[in-house]
């Protein structure tokens, strides 16, 4: 999987461009549905990610992108639940978290937020 051209608002993966947030789950790259977890929002001021949420579990490593700033916050619920499955997190900013996945992409899936 080649992702590239990260820029705020969009994201390169495979020849084809997303304007949303990203999940890859091993091969494949779905939307980032977060109706799931917008009740959070107001304690957060932005949409949080969270366990409510369909979440790539299988897989050693989960790489959370969030977000061009790394304003996207992650609740602490969902740091619970990686650590009772043995996954290890990793939390970045989303360019670090693409250069992260470049350098293991082996078992790892991820979340990429693409905007703030």
């Amino acid at each position: 999987m080649k992702i590239k051209d990260f820029t705020f608002g969009s994201i390169r993966i495979d020849g084809a461009t997303y304007d949303y947030d990203v999940v890859i789950d091993h091969d494949k790259v779905r939307k980032r549905k977060k109706k799931a977890s917008r009740e959070f929002r107001d304690a957060f001021g932005h949409t949080p990610l969270s366990s409510k949420e369909r979440i790539p579990w299988d897989c050693r490593r989960l790489v959370i992108g969030t977000g061009a700033n790394g304003a996207m916050p992650v609740m602490d619920a969902l740091r619970d639940d990686a650590k009772q499955r043995n996954v290890d997190l990793v939390i970045l900013p989303t360019q670090q978290a693409i250069e992260k996945l470049r350098a293991h992409p082996r078992d790892t899936n991820a979340i990429l937020h693409v905007t703030c």
